[in-house]
């Protein structure tokens, strides 16, 4: 089990973990007797630790919940990196390969709970959370880290009948998270679905042309306005926002693999003028281009080798 630090005390380090584990063992198990059993539950907070990431190239054997409580994620599916803001949940299913890190920069919390059991997967039908879907669009609650802290606790304490009260717990977050789907997420129809779907895999093929909005819109004859309001209501983000997302993110690519000069990247990833892309990189990330690759450099690779829950 690990520290009973209150969480309201100042930080002493550069980031912050309260966890509790099942019997005390951080090895993951399957369950196949009983329904549901809840391994593990925590909170992670960056405060100034750059770089918190976590590869599992294998997933594991049980099943996980992460909470994006604060700041985003940057997790890779199928090969992809998503950034994953405030207000969603990723589900991992058990052997789904897990890569993703959190910036301390964006000064992330995130909650998490492992679990297992043999009727995992109904359960999880009982409450219409998706299983075919890595993102949950749950919404920021307090409700939330009540649930997560106190199965945490639960796991801490260990008193009687503590296993039986994590499950009821555990329901009770599944529950929350459908009323608030339900309540928050506007319904996306099939076709706006595959709309936006469509537009994200544009942005992700020519981010580094041109892109006119207005162009691409009228292409696909709809108007401006509804493309845009359709983007962000599907993606959390307006769609010069994603194409800014993923400029940046592979300028951090090439800034931290390459030596080539700031107006060379500037140039590969779309932008003709390097101090325009400096200030567009500078308020992104919060530091220069230059600035960036000096600080991964030093401190980056130092930590690679770390993981986190």
């Amino acid at each position: 089990m690990l520290d009973n630090k209150k969480e309201n005390d100042v930080p002493l380090q550069d980031m912050y973990i309260n966890s509790g584990y099942l019997f005390g063992s951080r090895v993951p198990f399957k369950e196949k007797k009983m329904p549901l059993r809840i391994l593990s539950a925590g909170t992670y907070q960056l405060y100034t630790r750059p770089l918190l990431p976590t590869w599992r190239p294998k997933g594991r054997v049980d099943w996980q919940i992460i909470y994006i409580a604060a700041g985003e994620g940057h997790f890779f599916f199928d090969g992809k990196e998503v950034i994953v803001p405030a207000g969603n949940m990723v589900l991992y299913q058990p052997k789904q390969q897990q890569k993703y890190h959190y910036l301390g920069k964006d000064k992330t919390q995130v909650w998490f709970v492992h679990f297992t059991g043999r009727e995992v997967r109904s359960i999880l039908q009982h409450y219409e959370i998706p299983t075919d879907s890595y993102i949950l669009h749950t919404g920021i609650s307090r409700d939330y880290e009540d649930i997560f802290r106190k199965m945490r606790d639960e796991l801490v304490k260990c008193a009687w009948g503590y296993e039986e009260l994590l499950c009821c717990l555990f329901r009770q977050l599944l529950l929350t998270m459908h009323r608030r789907i339900a309540e928050s997420i506007p319904r996306i129809s099939g076709f706006v679905q595959d709309e936006m779907d469509r537009a994200r895999n544009y942005f992700e093929d020519h981010y580094n042309e041109d892109i006119s909005i207005e162009q691409y819109a009228a292409s696909r004859n709809m108007s401006t306005s509804w493309f845009n309001r359709s983007f962000r209501n599907t993606m959390g983000t307006s769609p010069m926002q994603y194409i800014l997302g993923i400029r940046v993110r592979n300028a951090q690519t090439l800034l931290e693999t390459t030596d080539d000069s700031i107006s060379n990247i500037a140039s590969i990833v779309g932008y003709d003028n390097p101090m325009y892309f400096s200030r567009l990189f500078r308020k992104a990330k919060g530091v220069s281009p230059a600035g960036y690759r000096k600080l991964y450099r030093e401190k980056y690779l130092a930590g690679i080798n770390e993981s986190g829950g």
